[in-house]
């Protein structure tokens, strides 16, 4: 039987690896040296490893070196995913905004929050107590592809939601994407199976996060940026604005508002 200090140490080590992790990926404000954060997560890993037993889907050691599916199941979304339209004159945002309210049955003024749209895979990440369970794409926007352990090699998606009080459910929806220096670093490296250079030119990120989920070992450069909930499941509990939807966002994402 594992002794209750043992396994203290393992919940401070578990805490202090997640937490370093939400500085470095989502704050980009790390707060030790890399050989520190190697030392605790060997530490880790070696406790682990001589007791089994204390081994949880939510321990920063199991998103090092996970190994992404190439052959997905389904997943059928709570609640469908949509994709964005587009909009490229006034004329078309004024219709934008007439559907809305003729939706709505509401004629009163409206108030918009815009943010910029990343270019990759959208995703849905379900989280039950706080622990990420699964996560999909958003396929037909019923029915997704199941690619939960390619996510856990996305450094910025927490396994553990931080702090506490989470929602027995809870889905957030988000955009994994390869920024910029990241598409080069690959390119340069020859990791792209993607044939046409003109395609991957004219769209890298969606390209090369797609050749991620498909082809490549590692998730590499790739991020998240959380966008939106899907479900929030506390009682009968209705998720009504959006500064609310970012307070649950908060809990260990990189999001669009900070």
């Amino acid at each position: 039987m594992t002794s209750a200090p043992l396994r203290q140490e393992v919940e401070a080590l578990r805490a202090q690896l997640n937490q370093h992790n939400y500085r470095y990926y989502v704050l980009d404000e790390p707060s030790i040296p890399d050989v520190e954060y190697d030392r605790l997560l060997r530490q880790l890993q070696t406790i682990e490893a001589q007791h089994p037993e204390l081994i949880s889907q939510d321990s920063p050691t199991q998103r090092v070196g996970a190994q992404p599916l190439t052959a997905f199941g389904e997943v059928t979304h709570d609640m469908r995913m949509l994709s964005l339209d587009n909009a490229f004159n006034d004329d078309e945002m004024r219709d934008f905004e007439r559907r809305i309210k003729d939706r709505l049955k509401d004629t009163s003024e409206l108030e918009f929050v815009c943010e910029p749209k990343l270019d990759g895979i959208a995703v849905s990440l379900l989280y039950e107590n706080g622990i990420f369970v699964r996560g999909a794409t958003r396929g037909d926007g019923q029915t997704g592809e199941n690619i939960t352990q390619n996510l856990r090699t996305v450094p910025s998606i927490p396994l553990t939601l931080m702090g506490t009080g989470w929602p027995e459910r809870l889905e957030v929806r988000g955009e994994v994407y390869m920024p910029k220096a990241g598409f080069d670093a690959f390119n340069k490296q020859g990791l792209l199976t993607v044939k046409s250079p003109l395609l991957i030119r004219a769209m890298p990120r969606q390209v090369v996060c797609v050749n991620w989920i498909r082809k490549l070992p590692q998730a590499g450069p790739c991020r998240c940026v959380a966008t939106a909930l899907g479900l929030l499941t506390v009682g009968n509990f209705l998720v009504s604005t959006v500064t609310f939807c970012s307070s649950y966002i908060a809990g260990g994402f990189v999001s669009m508002t900070r």
